[in-house]
């Protein structure tokens, strides 16, 4: 085969799974999805072995793969998946899983009667049913608190819609037409795609199309393993916790060993505390996600991404573990365990790989659900976003501010304007702040200010907010970040701060106060430039007090 020739098949599939992101977001039904690009789209072969991925949610790096193989697994002999089939699965405790809210969209793609590869989408459905709205609760203390669960089952057969599904999800969610409608928005997505493989096979033959896909993984691997050359071989350990259950219950830590040499990257978790009451729970699967969003980092950033880069990389941890968590445990949260493990193993791995790795960023998702009735077209809303803070400073630069966790990726915040047409509240503040912390030669990102303010006639709320009593840490000599949490200013003037919290009742003119972190510095703050530090004060990032106290100048 030219090499010319794989690299445009390389390319198209790439393109392909371009353009299945873009057909999810011009046709899902929520802004969660269309706006912050909660969601992840790929290909993998007729194995489940990832062949490209579309920008999005770097917390499904390793989804979309793991949920076609278990969609192998249970549709194998006698029960193979048929042509025109098309599977949804959000089960968080197998391949794919992460809560029930995750949904993954899976499409066999058939060519003259063979199966050769699986389109395959995952996206944040907004509404699921469950105990409270938005499908997710701090408090839930099992999995069937949390949502409609599908187990891998087919929403169609042979091409015939399984209404019946349909039927049931409309009854059991509190915006059935929005929650349809990005159901249908995933097919459409993952039917684009099975065209365009089909047509690359087409102009290329099935035998070079495969051919192509073996040494795609195989490039995948290579690359990785020649990063891995670069990072000194070793054993490498550290300890983190997560701070809350939503009971007042903790900290429970998270234990990590990273091995690594020239060919292998091992991760191993055992010893981190048992899975436990509430939903901070995450399972294996998220923490592989987890693991494989730093590895890539640090081996092969740059490139798109495939199963094969991952090969060097192997997660151990035994099950019922709070990062390994086992049926019934609730999960609905599971992206802060998720991100306190991947900012475990990048404190750990930082020292090492300074110019690809900076110092600690909000660890935190900090997504924020506010429900209630609209004044305006009295239907009922639910605002589901994660929310931007401050990222840690690096070697040769300060931290960036205003953007989302690591677990994110190419995700946004949904614009004030949708917000405020969208949902009944009024956006008060939206701006950085200086609560301090972040000093360094190079200064950490500055976390945020967001102000709802409740236009609705009663509204409630429910945030998960980790980090409240850890700050984001520093790294050499910088010092460490502040903290995530948020407040109700309850229009009689009184205060509440929290840092986890479940439908809590707001009324109308109450305030909902969220703040994101400031990241953690880097170097020591005296080798900062005092023009670099007039310039934080004019922007204030700083103010005149702490360029006093913490860099010594007095202006």
């Amino acid at each position: 085969m030219e090499k010319f020739t794989l690299e445009i098949i390389q390319d198209a599939l790439i393109a392909a799974g371009d353009e299945m992101f873009e057909t999810l977001q011009r046709t899902s039904m929520s802004p969660i999805i269309y706006e912050s690009l909660d969601y992840a789209v790929g290909i993998t072969n007729n194995k489940g072995e990832l062949l490209a991925q579309g920008n999005g949610i770097t917390a499904f790096l390793a989804s979309l793969d793991s949920v076609v193989g278990s969609t192998l697994e249970k549709y194998s002999g006698e029960f193979s998946l048929q042509e025109g089939d098309v599977v949804i699965a959000n089960t968080p405790y197998a391949g794919g899983g992460t809560h029930l809210s995750d949904v993954s969209v899976i499409y066999p793609v058939f060519y003259k009667g063979e199966l050769i590869a699986f389109t395959v989408n995952k996206a944040h459905w907004t509404e699921l049913g469950g105990t409270f709205p938005g499908s997710v609760s701090t408090v839930a203390t099992e999995i069937f608190q949390e949502g409609m669960h599908f187990p891998f089952i087919k929403i169609k057969s042979k091409g015939e819609l399984n209404q019946a599904i349909v039927d049931m999800i409309k009854v059991n969610v509190r915006l059935p037409d929005s929650t349809l409608g990005d159901l249908f928005a995933g097919i459409a997505a993952a039917e684009v795609g099975a065209k365009r493989i089909v047509s690359i096979v087409e102009k290329y033959g099935l035998e070079t199309y495969k051919k192509s896909g073996v040494l795609f993984l195989d490039y995948g691997e290579r690359m990785s393993l020649e990063a891995l050359e670069t990072i000194p071989n070793g054993i490498y350990e550290g300890v983190s916790a997560i701070e809350d259950n939503g009971f007042d219950e903790g900290p429970f830590a998270l234990k990590a060993k990273i091995s690594i040499t020239d060919t292998s990257f091992i991760v191993d978790f055992n010893g981190s505390h048992p899975q436990v009451k509430g939903a901070v729970n995450l399972s294996f699967n998220g923490l592989v996600t987890g693991c494989r969003t730093i590895f890539k980092a640090i081996t092969t950033p740059q490139t798109e991404a495939n199963g094969g880069a991952f090969r060097p990389m192997e997660v151990l941890c035994k099950p019922g573990t709070i990062v390994s968590a086992e049926s019934p445990a609730a999960v609905s949260i599971y992206y802060e365990t998720m991100i306190t493990a991947m900012d475990l193993i990048w404190k750990i791995l930082a020292p090492l790989v300074p110019d690809k790795l900076p110092a600690g960023h909000l660890r935190s998702v900090c997504a924020t659900f506010i429900s209630g009735i609209h004044p305006d077209t009295n239907q009922f809303y639910i605002q589901a976003e994660p929310l931007a803070g401050g990222w840690g400073a690096s070697n040769t630069h300060d931290g960036n501010r205003g953007q989302l966790s690591c677990g994110s990726g190419e995700s946004y915040n949904i614009p004030v304007e949708i917000r405020e047409m969208r949902y009944g509240i009024q956006v008060e503040q939206y701006a950085f702040h200086n609560e301090g912390g972040g000093y360094g030669e190079f200064q950490g990102g500055n976390g945020q200010y967001v102000d709802y303010k409740i236009l609705s006639d009663g509204a409630y709320l429910t945030a998960a907010f980790l980090g409240a009593e850890t700050k984001t840490w520093g790294m050499n000599g910088g010092k460490d970040g502040s903290y995530n949490y948020f407040k109700i200013l309850r229009k009689n003037g009184e205060k509440e701060r929290h840092s986890l919290g479940t439908n809590i009742y707001l009324e109308k003119g109450d305030i909902v106060r969220c703040v994101t972190a400031t990241g953690g510095g880097y170097g020591k703050p005296e080798n900062r430039s005092k023009e670099q530090i007039l310039l934080d004060v004019k922007n204030g990032y700083i103010s005149k007090k702490e360029a006093k106290e913490f860099y010594k100048v007095n202006l």
